[in-house]
């Protein structure tokens, strides 16, 4: 009778995370990383690990986040760099696309030129839910393992 229930909570539980977090489609996916230094330094890549070369760069400043601040071209290699405005701090959008595929990495940018945090572009939520998960599967490997001690 147990296993049955175990069977069900499973499933009960499956079935809320496929309600709560947001699903993308991965057709071909878009990997962009950066670093900041005096400048804002963008690596752009597909999924399988080749560079985006070419691909169009559009940066947004935190004061007007629906009108480009910058516009440009990844070499080669997939790299691009840019000087933010520090008069402008805030959350700084860079768009990278090329033939249909592409992606946005939010960058937070203090006066002084530093990146002031993130959550890794991870939400609240989905935060609060690998929290969860984490706690219920170390309890549930304590529990599982004290209870083979005992029998």
């Amino acid at each position: 009778m147990h296993m049955k229930w175990r069977i069900i909570t499973c499933i009960i539980f499956i079935l809320i995370l496929d309600l709560v977090l947001p699903i993308k489609a991965l057709a071909h996916g878009v990997k962009i990383e950066y670093t900041v230094n005096m400048a804002i330094e963008i690596i752009a890549a597909y999924d399988n690990g080749e560079p985006m070369g070419g691909a169009q760069v559009t940066v947004y400043a935190p004061d007007e986040p629906s009108s480009p601040w910058l516009t440009g071209v990844c070499d080669d290699r997939g790299y691009f760099s840019f000087i933010p405005d520090t008069s402008k701090p805030g959350t700084w959008d860079v768009q990278v696309r090329q033939a249909g595929h592409g992606d946005i990495v939010h960058i937070p940018i203090g006066e002084d030129m530093v990146v002031t945090g993130g959550t890794g572009g991870y939400t609240a939520l989905q935060i609060v839910l690998m929290a969860a998960c984490f706690i219920w599967g170390s309890v549930g490997t304590a529990l599982y393992f004290s209870r083979r001690r005992r029998a």
